[in-house]
C-alpha cells in the first residue's frame, strides 16, 4: 500500500512526513512518500494533503500545480480513495474560505472557512496550543480515542460545517471551533496530528489502516 503526502509547496513536510512513516512502520501499513509527481498521486492508495498559511494562497498553489490537482480529484471523487486533510489541508475542502477573500474550495465537505470569533475577549487568535477534543460523531479515526485527549493547533480560521453530521469533533475556545471533518472515505483535522503526540500519532495509525 502507498500513501502520498502531496507537496504543492505549501508547508513543511518534514515532521508529517517522520510521523507518517513511523506509523506506517508500526502498523504495517506500507509505504509513505511526499510527492509533487502527478503520476505517484494517481496511484496511491492513500492521499493526505498538508497546508501551512493563508487559504487564498493554499488554494493557489493547489490548482497551479494542475497535475497533482488533477489527479487528486480523481483519485478522491471517482476512485475514492481514502483522503486526509491537514490544517489549511482540511479548510481546501470547504466550500467557500473567507480569509482576505472568497476562495473557492473543493466543495468535498459543506461549509466555509471563517475566523474564530471566542466570545472571551481574553483568549487570543490564532487559537494555538493545546485542547481538548469533544467527540462529536463515532468514526474510524477515533479507535482508542476519546473525549478530553489533547491535540494541537495553530490556526485562525476554522471550518464552520454545514451538516453537523460532517463534522465529527470540535473543542471548546469559547465558542465551538471545528476539529475534525469527515463523509464517505474523507476526513479532515483541523489541527496537526504530527505535533499532538500520542493522540495524533495514533489518529494518523488509525487513518493509514482505515478500510471505508
Amino acid at each position: 500500500m502507498l500513501t502520498a503526502i502531496i507537496d504543492y509547496e505549501s508547508g513543511n513536510l518534514h515532521s508529517a512526513e517522520k510521523a507518517f512513516q513511523r506509523m506506517a512502520r508500526e502498523m504495517d501499513a506500507g509505504e509513505v512518500v511526499v510527492t509533487s509527481d502527478a503520476d505517484v498521486v494517481a496511484r496511491a492508495d492513500r492521499l493526505v494533503l498538508p497546508g501551512d498559511g493563508a487559504f487564498p494562497a493554499c488554494a493557489a498553489e493547489l490548482r497551479g500545480h494542475k497535475g497533482i490537482y488533477d489527479a487528486m480529484v480523481e483519485a478522491v471523487e471517482q476512485k475514492g480513495r481514502p483522503f486526509l486533510g491537514i490544517c489549511v489541508g482540511m479548510q481546501l475542502m470547504a466550500t467557500t474560505g473567507h480569509e482576505y477573500e472568497d476562495t473557492p474550495g473543493l466543495g468535498w465537505v459543506g461549509g466555509d472557512v471563517v475566523k474564530i470569533t471566542p466570545a472571551d475577549a481574553s483568549l487570543k487568535v490564532p487559537h494555538m496550543g493545546w485542547n481538548d477534543l469533544v467527540i462529536d460523531h463515532a468514526h474510524p479515526v477515533f479507535d482508542g480515542i476519546q473525549s478530553g485527549d489533547h491535540v494541537y493547533f495553530v490556526h485562525s480560521y476554522h471550518f464552520r460545517v454545514a451538516n453537523p453530521a460532517e463534522r465529527l469533533a470540535h473543542v471548546d475556545y469559547a465558542g465551538d471551533v471545528t476539529a475534525v471533518i469527515g463523509r464517505d472515505t474523507m476526513v479532515g483535522m483541523q489541527f496537526h496530528p504530527e505535533k499532538s503526540q500520542a493522540t495524533g500519532l495514533r489518529m494518523i495509525g488509525n487513518f493509514l489502516t482505515w478500510k471505508p
